[in-house]
């Protein structure tokens, strides 16, 4: 057996590129498994610009879908040739976060807490975006794919769906409310179908790429605007008579969306953001009522754990959101210095990329 990998590495700004490195070992608690699909997200664009900070050669990657290779002995209930998914976020399942409910921030029970400390995969450890990735707390967070669906099917379940989402949820989503999601990235594109699934009335998606906004149509938009063509916040008022939207979601992580998110929302409603911020956010006064408007205003990160992957999954498979509808390019990981810049210069109608080993 091999002891060396293929493995996306990163070395700095705008370089990320293929290295033989070490295949990963198994401790008891662990799983490896070996990489059938993976993607690149918009959170790994941001490490490639050297606008999120990770360590001088890390492998990245975090949404993966594979086969179980080496099993820790302390693994119950899987056995090596499983297909499973994993999670971006690995919850120990123990630590105070975690019995709190809050997996994203797990401290893990043998990690020393950091900012986001639940997201380890090519973040603060070794990512998936290589022949093979080792899972830690494999009890918890490996999640058997079910018979009858496909790769396609199943990768986002692992970051962008959980995390689009989740920005619904956090949000409580009632049925009959109305919801403008801004951006239609493929995390807002899922933030639209959370919406959905959760009952809204009325849900309206935001963007300016045509692309984009079609597929906001088949992830459940009912209207869409292209704020290039009008003022999306007044659309929204007189979409909602006036009031403004029950829930806004920001799902860009920049200054403008977060500000039109403030001012589409009626009174005492929830701005929901899911966008990773690279520069400094400030809330305006008027945007914001003086700060006597009763607004909610709420972040997320994507819940974690082989339970959150298993209920998405059913989802999946019991025809409640198509998610490999979002794959519009493939490559495979020798040429992932390709597809980097192409989908993050969201160049070619791309949405989201496949990327097989």
């Amino acid at each position: 057996m091999a002891d060396t990998m293929r493995a996306a590495v990163f070395r700095g700004n705008r370089d990320i590129h293929i290295e033989e490195v070490d295949k990963p070992t198994c401790s008891p608690t662990d799983a490896i498994v070996r990489v059938t699909t993976t993607t690149i997200c918009g959170t790994d664009s941001h490490i490639w610009r050297e606008e999120y900070p990770v360590a001088d050669g890390r492998i990245v990657g975090h949404e993966p879908v594979g086969v179980i290779d080496q099993l820790g002995e302390a693994v119950q209930g899987y056995e090596v040739g499983d297909r499973v998914v994993v999670g971006a976020i690995t919850p120990c399942g123990a630590c105070y976060f975690c019995q709190h409910g809050d997996f994203a921030q797990c401290a893990g029970y043998d990690d020393v807490w950091g900012m986001i400390g639940g997201w380890r995969l090519g973040n603060s450890a070794d990512g998936v975006q290589a022949d093979y990735f080792r899972v830690p707390y494999a009890q918890a967070n490996l999640a058997k794919i079910p018979d009858g669906l496909s790769d396609d099917d199943v990768m986002f379940v692992t970051d962008i769906a959980t995390t689009g989402i989740s920005a619904a949820e956090t949000a409580n989503v009632r049925i009959g409310d109305s919801v403008v999601v801004y951006a239609q990235g493929p995390i807002g594109l899922s933030a639209t179908a959370g919406a959905r699934m959760m009952g809204a009335a009325l849900v309206i998606g935001v963007d300016s790429n045509p692309t984009r906004l079609e597929m906001a149509k088949k992830m459940g938009a009912d209207v869409v605007i292209d704020y290039t063509q009008e003022d999306p916040v007044a659309k929204v008022r007189e979409l909602t008579d006036g009031r403004g939207a029950d829930v806004a979601i920001e799902a860009l992580g920049i200054q403008e969306t977060f500000e039109n998110c403030l001012k589409s929302v009626r009174p005492a409603g929830v701005v929901s953001s899911l966008g990773v911020y690279g520069d400094k956010v400030t809330i305006p006064l008027e945007g914001f009522l003086y700060g006597i408007g009763d607004i909610d205003i709420r972040s997320t990160l994507c819940p974690g754990g082989k339970e959150r992957m298993r209920a998405l999954m059913s989802m999946v498979a019991n025809g409640r959101v198509n998610l490999g509808q979002l794959i519009t390019h493939r490559f495979k990981l020798d040429e992932i210095e390709d597809a980097y810049p192409l989908f993050s210069n969201q160049e070619d109608g791309v949405l989201k990329v496949a990327i097989t080993p």
